[in-house]
Parts: C-alpha cells; sequence; structure tokens
C-alpha cells in the first residue's frame, strides 16, 4: 500500500492545512529508513520512512527531539507527526536546509552543547527505552553510573553478539572488561546529563544562520563524556568545537581511558548491525583497556 496518500492527509490534519505531494525526492545518507524530501510547491518536509513494524523506532526518536527541544538550547528539527499504515511507518520532521560549518558555527555547537550536558537528571537513563541504530537501547533508571554502563550498555551488546554468533576471544575480552569496568571510574559518579546519544558527523550540521542543529538522537541521561567520545569516533569534530566545549565544561581526567569503554559500545552496535568488519576494532579497543587494567 503506497504511504504517501495517508502521510499527506495526516500532515493536512495535524498542521489544519491542505497539503498534495507534488515533489517527492528520495535523499541519500541513511543506513536504517529511506529520507525523502517532499513539497506541495510551497511548504517542504522531510520524510523517514519503514516497515510498519519499525514504528518504534520513529516513535521513540520524536520522544528524544522532544526531549532535547525543551531545554531549548541546541536548534532541533520539529516533529510534525508519526504515523503508519498497514505496510509502512514514517516520521515526518520539519525541512532544514543544511549547510556546512565555519569556524563560529563549531564554537556555537561546542558551548551549546556543553550547556546541554548541563540539564541533568537524578538517575541515569530515561523514561523509556529506544533505539540506537534499530537496536534496541535499554534505558530504565538507575542510580548507579558504572552499573547502568555495564547491565544497560556493554553486557546488552554482548549478550547480542553473541546470539549473532561473534563468540572466541571477543567474549571472553568482554566478560574480563565487565569484571573491571570500576578501574577506570574509581567510584566516579558523574552528573546525569541530557545526552543526544549518537553524536557522530552524520547527525548534526548548521542553518543558514550558521545555528547548529543536531538530529537522529539515541536520546538518556548518563556520562556527557560519552557524547564526547562518540565525536571522536569517526574522524573527530572540528578543533574550534572542542576548545569551545572544554573552555565551558572541561572533561574530568581520565577521559583518555574511559573514551574507549563508551566508543566500544557503538563498535560492538555496529558489530551487531552491520557484521564481521567491526570484530577486529572490538577486541582492539578491550585488549587495551585490559592492558591498562594490567598495568
Amino acid at each position: 500500500m503506497d504511504p504517501w496518500n495517508d502521510i499527506s492527509q495526516q500532515i493536512a490534519t495535524i498542521t489544519q492545512r491542505k497539503f498534495f505531494i507534488k515533489e517527492k525526492r528520495l535523499l541519500t545518507g541513511g543506513c536504517i529508513s529511506q529520507s525523502f524530501r517532499i513539497s506541495n510547491g510551497t511548504q517542504i518536509y522531510f520524510v523517514k520512512l519503514n516497515s510498519r513494524e519499525n514504528l518504534a523506532i520513529f516513535d521513540s526518536e520524536a520522544d528524544g527531539l522532544n526531549e532535547i527541544q525543551q531545554s531549548k538550547i541546541i536548534r532541533i528539527p520539529n516533529t510534525i507527526c508519526v504515523g503508519h499504515n498497514a505496510q509502512s511507518a514514517w516520521l515526518v520532521l520539519e525541512y532544514v536546509a543544511l549547510h556546512s560549518e565555519i569556524q563560529s558555527s563549531a564554537q556555537k555547537l561546542g558551548t551549546q552543547l556543553a550547556a546541554m550536558h548541563r540539564i541533568t537528571a537524578k538517575q541515569y537513563g530515561w523514561k523509556r527505552d529506544n533505539f540506537i541504530g534499530s537496536t534496541p537501547q535499554i534505558n530504565t533508571w538507575s542510580h548507579n553510573w558504572i552499573r547502568f554502563w555495564q547491565e544497560k550498555r556493554l553486557s546488552y551488546q554482548l549478550k547480542l553478539a553473541a546470539q549473532n554468533g561473534y563468540g572466541g576471544k571477543l567474549q571472553v575480552f568482554g566478560e574480563r572488561l565487565l569484571t573491571e569496568l570500576e578501574h577506570f571510574f574509581q567510584n566516579r559518579q558523574p552528573p546525569s546529563s541530557l545526552l543526544h546519544g549518537d553524536l557522530w558527523q552524520g547527525n548534526y550540521a548548521f542553518d543558514s544562520n550558521n545555528n547548529p542543529i543536531l538530529f537522529d538522537p539515541a536520546v538518556y541521561f548518563g556520562d556527557r563524556e560519552t557524547d564526547i567520545a562518540m565525536t571522536e569516533l569517526f574522524g573527530g569534530f572540528s578543533p574550534a568545537f572542542y576548545s569551545a566545549y572544554q573552555n565551558d565544561y572541561p572533561l574530568d581526567s581520565g577521559y583518555n581511558m574511559r573514551k574507549i569503554i563508551y566508543n566500544l559500545y557503538h563498535i560492538l552496535n555496529h558489530l551487531n548491525l552491520f557484521g564481521n568488519s567491526y570484530r577486529p576494532q572490538a577486541e582492539h579497543m578491550m585488549a587495551t583497556l585490559l592492558a591498562e587494567v594490567r598495568s
């Protein structure tokens, strides 16, 4: 069943303006869902489209966008609607023309992210589970950060990896690391900061006024270092971003080892989503951490 009539009708109902699609263009960049730019000639929207069983991904993404938007710090595309029919699910967002960064916009991103990270909760987790890519992300509230990261992040991904057939050294190293996590924290219980949760280069840009804009979040409250660690994972952000962030909210000592722990979560997730090519990287990260414990 073609979803576009249903999408048009839902947009019209939500906005209380007639909407008939005159232009629809497939966009590049998404690896989980298809993305489209649709227009009736005057109004333009961004649409993410997937199969009906992926509705929960879009529903939790809309909640995450709203959580960040409530902070009133960093721009987030407005959510228009989430919907589905018998075959398809969709998320319709405000369409924003994206621009490349300049030094001042990168600095603004660092400053604004530091301010967002100062928004805190009393526990670690979130009001609901969501997704990291298409993998469920468990956000049950916890008072203990180390236990949260051990059980809801690394252990969960290692169990998925075992179910996917990744055993051997990966599991042996993983089990050892889980028992040694406290070595890297020394009872450190960081503030429970509002996190984007999936902050790599593909999930931020800048609008026409050079204001940062974030999208595709995997929101929860936790150690702010997890967001900063992920910015370094796939090539890194600009020096201006890091300088501005550190100026406003300096990172704690020990970050350079903890960032490996935090990025291991994402590499294990990539292993579970995209296959064996990520296994050597995951094993190397765990070996590096275990060597630090033994030193």
